[in-house]
């Protein structure tokens, strides 16, 4: 059931422009996935799956290969446009998003590759990135803001 269901989510992200977990999750259960949000959510992670930006301010899920996870620059996009704010607590960097964009910003974070960054825990508008040393906070945050260019 669990590999139809993920086939199902690939088909239905790569046919659609599904702009949240809710549509997503309304689409399977059309389909007959007796499913929770929780359960699309896991899914989601599992699958690589992330929003990108299209037509301007409208976003849309997108798996694996339809989004190049080794472009730089898209994820200078994912971090410019969906991160609110960065701020540093001892060995912990907090970086608001807007709404729903969390994970799309750590996963761009990630793939950065910054020095001291030992992993990032996003959940719906918030990112926690775990810091190797909290000496390295606001070259972390500096490094950060440079790559998306994101003037407070």
């Amino acid at each position: 059931m669990k590999r139809e269901r993920k086939a199902a989510i690939i088909r239905i992200i790569s046919e659609n422009n599904i702009e949240t977990q809710d549509e997503l999750l309304l689409m399977l259960r059309e389909e007959g996935f007796n499913i929770t949000q929780a359960t699309v959510s896991r899914d989601i992670r599992e699958l690589g799956v992330t929003k990108i930006s299209y037509n301007g301010n409208k976003h849309k899920y997108v798996v694996g290969s339809s989004f190049d996870t080794g472009h730089k620059e898209s994820y200078k996009q994912v971090m410019g446009s969906w991160i609110r704010t960065i701020e540093s607590a001892d060995n912990i960097i907090v970086v608001k998003t807007v709404s729903g964009m969390a994970m799309a910003v750590g996963a761009a974070i990630d793939n950065q590759d910054i020095e001291g960054v030992m992993g990032c825990i996003a959940g719906d508008d918030t990112v926690f990135l775990a810091i190797r040393d909290s000496g390295l906070s606001d070259k972390i945050i500096g490094e950060i803001k440079n790559v998306a260019k994101y003037a407070y």
